[in-house]
């Protein structure tokens, strides 16, 4: 017996000794950092979506509030699945001519986790876009059929021209973060569904452009400084690596450009309306990000606050012209933000590029290149987007019926709200009725709403 002690006590000894892994190794250590900073930087993107909710709910109307959180969280969670099936292989499979990934669809074959789950988060924020500036008016399973599309096919292919070794790439385009992988792609299929979408009812009429003022701007301002504090993360963690020279310069041209932005935006609507308008300033830290967003790697930290400078006046300036020249209702300026600020981001790499800009020297050969991957990214997502929204429209319509959008989306999608109204809907003498009640529909539509119109804009 005490033989058989021994003996087992000794196998028990053996198999219990530790096993030490292998040393770790310079290579091992940078590779351990640069993931965690790539995971830190994809958290502060997903994060990024509490900051379009906040901003998109805040500059429109309460009584579609909840409409417009459902859409964003939607479109997180069907960007996230969508990419992971066929979104991440488009982008960046091997490549067919230039034009399209060809495989690592559900990840086969594909090593690098971290890296899709940072593209994928992007994915969802090209997206989102589209969101705000549809936002009052459009069905909710048409957005959601075009948010399908966006993130499995469009989005990825302006991606792998790009980002995944296409053709643009190979002609030297520069777009470190994405003012038009992810930005002017997004705004490009906004503008072409507010297009087929029209404007909400009350916006224009024979007396001009009436004012239709957000419910809450405490929390649009929130939701901008989600999105600045996210941006770092968006930007920087573009780098892939945590380079301690090239993230914080990253960061920094990323801060200065948005401070640039909200700083010519406030002084100018000072200048040009004569008072400082809380709206476009918010917009216009905005403008400045993404004006920054292409080349915050490459350009200085001097020429980053001239971006931002010159992106927050172009901001004010697009808003207007959208608004007041072209007629297309935009509720959160996100066709101007996006999209026209995405633009000037792109070409002033043309510009400011410390290597091979136009005012260092370089000659115009980079602007060249920019302004053709500008036109062709606004090509393939007009033509793309375009042609899936009339196909929705001619089949089963885009747009809420006359008094489901006078009730307010809430009620007509989601048959609830997102505030207890009882005490701003209902005077005391009066009792609830159906959501499409007569009194209802008046008092719902005039929370958060103007007849007057904005004089300033004229």
């Amino acid at each position: 017996m005490k033989r058989k002690m021994i003996f087992l006590f000794s196998i028990f000894m053996l198999i219990s000794a530790p096993t030490f892994a292998a040393s770790p190794t310079i290579e091992t250590v940078q590779a351990s950092v640069d993931t965690i900073w790539v995971m830190i930087a994809a958290i502060l993107v997903f994060f990024m979506h509490a900051g379009f909710a906040m901003v998109e709910a805040g500059f429109t109307r309460s009584k579609n509030t909840l409409n417009i959180l459902m859409k964003n969280f939607l479109t997180v969670a069907i960007a996230s699945v969508l990419y992971f099936l066929i979104g991440y292989g488009i982008m960046f499979g091997t490549s067919f001519n230039g034009v399209i990934g060809t495989d690592g669809f559900i990840l086969a074959n594909v090593e690098n986790i971290g890296f899709f789950l940072f593209q994928a988060v992007f994915a969802a924020t090209c997206a989102t876009i589209i969101s705000g500036a549809v936002a009052e008016r459009m069905k909710l399973q048409s957005y959601l059929l075009l948010t399908i599309i966006m993130t499995g096919i469009i989005y990825p292919v302006v991606g792998h021209w790009i980002w995944g070794g296409g053709w643009l790439s190979k002609l030297g385009f520069v777009d470190f973060a994405g003012s038009s992988v992810v930005h002017l792609t997004g705004a490009a299929a906004a503008l072409t569904t507010v297009f087929f979408l029209g404007a909400r009812i009350g916006k224009y009429s024979e007396k001009g452009v009436n004012a239709i003022p957000g419910h809450n701007i405490p929390i649009g301002a929130l939701g901008v400084f989600i999105l600045w504090f996210g941006w770092f993360g968006f930007n920087g963690g573009s780098s892939l690596v945590a380079d301690p020279s090239l993230v914080p310069h990253v960061i920094t041209t990323t801060l200065l450009a948005a401070s640039g932005a909200i700083i010519s935006s406030a002084f100018y609507t000072q200048i040009r309306f004569n008072r400082i308008d809380a709206s476009l300033t918010l917009n216009g830290a905005l403008g400045g990000l993404v004006g920054i967003t292409a080349g915050c790697a490459n350009v200085s930290i001097f020429g980053s606050i001239i971006i931002g400078l010159v992106a927050g006046i172009i901001l004010v300036e697009a808003v207007r012209f959208i608004d007041v020249k072209a007629k297309i209702d935009d509720p959160v300026g996100a066709i101007a933000v996006h999209g026209i600020c995405g633009i000037w981001g792109t070409l002033a790499v043309g510009l400011f590029d410390v290597s091979s800009g136009l005012f260092y020297g370089g000659g115009a050969s980079l602007l060249l290149v920019q302004l053709t991957g500008v036109l062709s990214v606004i090509g393939w997502t007009v033509l793309t987007s375009g042609g899936l929204v009339y196909i929705l429209k001619k089949a089963f319509g885009i747009r809420v019926s006359h008094e489901e959008e006078i009730a307010g989306l809430d009620f007509a999608e989601h048959g609830s709200s997102a505030y207890e109204l009882n005490e701003t809907i209902f005077d005391s003498k009066s009792t609830p009725t159906a959501p499409f009640g007569k009194d209802l529909v008046e008092r719902l539509n005039g929370l958060g709403s103007s007849e007057t119109v904005n004089k300033t804009l004229h």
